[in-house]
């Protein structure tokens, strides 16, 4: 009897050992499975905040980026504007020679379709284009008076009527050549972009 007694204690304790044995196999599989699962949480936290952190990047990049685009188109504009307010304050200094004069007279003159009209020029001018047009034959045909406009040079042309004006003043070509102008100038001063 105490040998099936021995036996079966002998048996208990090696199925006691199996049982504990497999307990410990499964216990270190969880133990795997969950640091498993725990490096797979973390890799996947980690992509995710790289991946926020990437885009912030990019973002803030991209944002500076255009301020800084801004900025220089800003300095550009501002350049090219300064380099048409010397134009015109030097067109205002000009002394318009009588020549010159006579030639946009004509332009305007002509631009009223062979009426008579007034004409209007800087104050500097009045006196010398009341001159030119006294001795032109033509010109004194068809202007029936100068008078005094607030330009830079040049003249505007009115008919009789005051119903049709052809500006050809220096301001006026000057801005009707800045759209031409405005490139090229830009390409001088800040190269092909």
């Amino acid at each position: 009897m105490e040998r099936i007694s021995e036996a079966v204690v002998s048996n208990v304790k090696q199925d006691a050992q199996d049982i504990i044995r497999e307990a410990e196999e499964k216990a270190q599989e969880e133990i795997e499975r969950a640091k498993k699962q725990r490096d797979v949480r973390y890799e996947e936290e980690r992509a995710r905040m790289l991946g926020e952190a990437e885009e912030e990047a990019a973002r803030i990049l991209a944002q500076a980026s255009i301020k800084a685009r801004q900025q220089i188109s800003s300095v550009k504009a501002d350049t090219v504007s300064k380099i048409i307010d010397v134009a015109r304050r030097q067109l205002s200094q000009i002394s318009s020679d009588e020549s010159q004069l006579k030639k946009l007279i004509k332009e305007a003159m002509d631009g009223l379709a062979g009426d008579k009209g007034r004409i209007y020029v800087s104050p500097r001018d009045v006196s010398s284009v009341r001159k030119l047009v006294e001795a032109d034959k033509e010109l004194s045909g068809r202007i029936l008076e100068v008078r005094e406009s607030n330009c830079l040079g040049g003249v505007i042309a009115e008919d009789a009527e005051g119903k049709l004006r052809i500006d050809n003043t220096y301001e006026t070509r000057l801005e009707a050549l800045l759209p031409k102008l405005l490139p090229e100038i830009s390409k001088e001063l800040f190269g092909a972009s």
